[in-house]
């Protein structure tokens, strides 16, 4: 098959990357590095098996592409740290960007179209676990806002080009991801506690620590876009991926703390605005429609990321 990957070069897009490499698909990546990072998928430029595009989807002339079996759309600032630093760059890819790319895919012909949405469409949850059908709580004018609302357009404006053009687009609603290929310094969960603890640093947790996130490992995320993406008669759907397993960001500490024999304190700070507070993916709708359960446990999957980790960073 034919891939086009914006933001192939991330954290989540070089592991789909990998995915459809192992299938023996051909692979094309479209990215600007802005947060991406070469290092991700040097392996596979230098041996010649992905064509790599350094260009902003905003501004790429995509007449000179081929059609393709699927287009994942992955291109967006996506950690908070990230999303803060190029607020601009995150609204202006969103809906510029996913614009240019929609409407190559739709003179392209290409066969799906997958964009990652993210549970940030949300906000601060006042359903508990989050169905696709609920609409969300998020501040439209936070300082998330850049992130969660420019997620939130793009979905509507895929689903306007649905509508409209009657083509065959899905929406994944990506919940708190992790394993290889992370950054250390992207300011998510994980990253920064297995920094801290490597390098006994104090673990810093924001707020009381009492917050819940669901952590999937990246390996399983990969396999649920791609069943979102080559799944049939999943034209206009809109589907969570993540994993319902959910845990404290204290017992997160605490967990990475001991896996990693590290012995860092564990301290306090005061929590940023518009943090939710509750955060839980219901996959109903993903194991009805694609068969897809998160097969990763966590403790699995933090050994993981740590030896990741340990061996690039230390």
């Amino acid at each position: 098959m034919e891939i086009l990957i914006a933001g192939g070069a991330g954290f989540i897009g070089s592991n789909l990357t990998e995915f459809h490499l192992n299938r023996k698909d051909e692979v094309t990546i479209i990215d600007n590095l802005i947060t991406g990072n070469n290092k991700n998928i040097e392996s596979f430029v230098n041996k010649n098996l992905v064509k790599f595009i350094k260009a902003d989807i905003v501004d790429y002339d995509y007449d000179e592409l081929p059609t393709f079996d699927i287009v994942y759309h992955l291109a967006s600032p996506a950690s908070p740290i990230q999303y803060k630093k190029y607020p601009q760059e995150t609204l202006i890819t969103n809906s510029f960007g996913t614009k240019k790319l929609l409407d190559f895919f739709v003179k392209s012909h290409s066969g799906s179209f997958v964009i990652s949405s993210t549970s940030e469409v949300y906000g601060d949850p006042l359903v508990h676990p989050q169905p696709e059908t609920y609409w969300g709580n998020v501040n439209p004018v936070g300082i998330r806002s850049c992130y969660d609302e420019a997620k939130r357009f793009a979905e509507a404006l895929v689903m306007v080009y649905f509508r409209k053009y009657k083509i065959n687009l899905r929406v994944a609603r990506i919940f708190n991801t992790y394993g290889p290929n992370m950054e250390k310094n992207d300011g998510r969960v994980v990253s920064n506690f297995i920094i801290q603890a490597l390098s006994n640093h104090p673990i810093t947790i924001y707020g009381d620590g009492n917050q819940t996130r669901s952590f999937c490992y990246v390996s399983d995320m990969v396999k649920g876009l791609y069943g979102l993406a080559s799944r049939k008669n999943l034209a206009g759907e809109i589907i969570n991926l993540g994993n319902p397993v959910e845990k404290s960001i204290k017992e997160m500490a605490t967990l990475i703390k001991e896996l990693t024999g590290s012995d860092s304190p564990i301290v306090f700070e005061k929590i940023d605005q518009d943090d939710p507070k509750k955060r839980k993916p219901d996959i109903n709708k993903a194991q009805k429609k694609l068969g897809w359960n998160p097969e990763i446990p966590l403790t699995e999957g933090l050994k993981k990321t740590i030896s990741y980790f340990k061996e690039r960073f230390l």
